[in-house]
């Protein structure tokens, strides 16, 4: 009696077996990578008008502090966007710039949207860079920094970027690293928009320097409260 299948087919089954196994292994960490923040936020850097605000030069270059634009992030959730009158303060003749005072020159021409808009008592479409879910409570920037949180935590050394983009991923898992080891974030409230500082002070700690440990030490003691880690603290 002649068999319907070869024998060579009794393998079959095992191969769909392990198929299915790899496959599922490889859908399984991709997803695992590619659909995780850590990939898809990190580097966004969208258009900004004007070519957007440049942080190297303002922050970096000319040494401006955070919160002459920032202006309540000491006392709100929010990290407020600058009013348009703002930037018009120092750009309302076109004439300001590192270079040269040259009235027509290429700086005028670069913030002559500013001065537009502050014409039509209009504001300037900034897009939003650093935006958590919508399950997520507003990060309460003011808590942050009065706790010794820098700037450089969240937002990476931002007056080096002549585009900001976002530098931490923001993800849960992010967050609460850093809940459960607050020493590895945490400055003298004096220092937190001192990225440079912040920066040399953050690689000694990773050097394991004696003295920057100890430093990290004290500051976590002298908070009121550990940082929370239950899921009332961030989402509604």
């Amino acid at each position: 009696m002649s068999v319907i299948f070869p024998k060579w087919m009794n393998v079959l089954p095992t191969v769909a077996a392990v198929g299915t196994l790899l496959g599922g292994v490889t859908v399984v960490g991709g997803f695992w990578y590619y659909a995780t923040p850590k990939f898809y936020r990190v580097g966004y850097m969208p258009t900004q008008p004007g070519g957007g605000f440049n942080h190297q030069i303002h922050a970096g270059k000319l040494g401006m502090d955070c919160r002459y634009c920032h202006t309540k992030i000491e006392e709100s959730a929010e990290a407020n966007i600058p009013n348009v009158a703002t930037c018009y303060g120092c750009h309302q003749d076109g004439s300001l710039t590192l270079q040269s005072s040259e009235p027509n020159g290429p700086h005028a021409k670069k913030t002559q949207f500013i001065r537009e808009a502050f014409a039509k008592d209009a504001t300037i479409e900034w897009r939003r860079i650093h935006k958590l879910p919508d399950y997520v409570r507003n990060f309460p920037h003011s808590v942050h920094l009065n706790a010794g949180v820098s700037c450089f935590s969240c937002h990476g050394r931002i007056d080096t970027m002549p585009v900001v983009f976002q530098a931490e991923a923001l993800s849960m898992s992010w967050c609460l690293d850093c809940h459960r080891d607050p020493a590895s974030a945490l400055v003298p409230k004096d220092k937190v928009t001192d990225l440079q500082w912040v920066h040399d002070q953050m690689t000694l700690r990773t050097s394991g320097d004696p003295a920057a440990k100890a430093s990290a030490e004290q500051l976590v003691d002298s908070l009121l409260q550990a940082p929370p880690q239950n899921c009332g603290a961030c989402h509604y």
